[in-house]
């Protein structure tokens, strides 16, 4: 696990899946909401698009705005690499944070899979770094980008969510 202190955290999974399969997984909200927290995330797929992740209604059954993720697109070159802003609103404290970037990379291997490179640089934002980092209770918002990478790879691989 990354140093939930560094400014630059990266994770990685190797998913059997195609890059197209997993770029849709991460853009498509049909498919965001069948994943890690759940919950739709729309992007507006050109440079400066927006981004907004919404919340669930379990979510917002425990306080959390509609909207809890905002960011605008610095890149996108389907299905290989995104680069975009992120910034949670999940509470005043990740809320008065400065807008964290994101970039997913999906390189293709042998075989029909493809590797996952998530970098997020988190500077100035210690809040969001440790959030992100995981480690805590995956049911209480604790799993980070650890466990959104795992329930990806379960879900575009069986078909289910890891909790299911």
């Amino acid at each position: 696990m990354p140093d939930k202190s560094a400014n630059t955290q990266v994770y990685r999974i190797v998913i059997k899946a195609s890059a197209q399969a997993i770029w849709d997984a991460i853009t498509k909200p049909e498919l965001t909401e069948r994943y890690g927290y759940g919950g739709r995330a729309e992007y507006d797929l050109k440079v400066d698009g927006r981004f907004s992740h919404k919340s669930s209604a379990e979510m917002k059954s425990f306080g959390l705005p509609d909207e809890i993720i905002v960011g605008k697109l610095i890149e996108s070159d389907p299905p290989r690499k995104l680069v975009q802003t992120w910034h949670p609103l999940f509470d005043a404290g990740t809320t008065a944070e400065p807008h964290t970037r994101l970039t997913y990379e999906i390189a293709e291997n042998q075989g029909g899979v493809c590797t996952v490179t998530i970098t997020h640089d988190v500077a100035g934002a210690p809040l969001v770094a440790r959030m992100v980092g995981g480690g805590g209770d995956p049911a209480q918002g604790g799993g980070g980008w650890p466990w959104i990478l795992s329930d990806l790879k379960s879900l575009l691989e069986t078909g289910k969510r890891m909790s299911a």
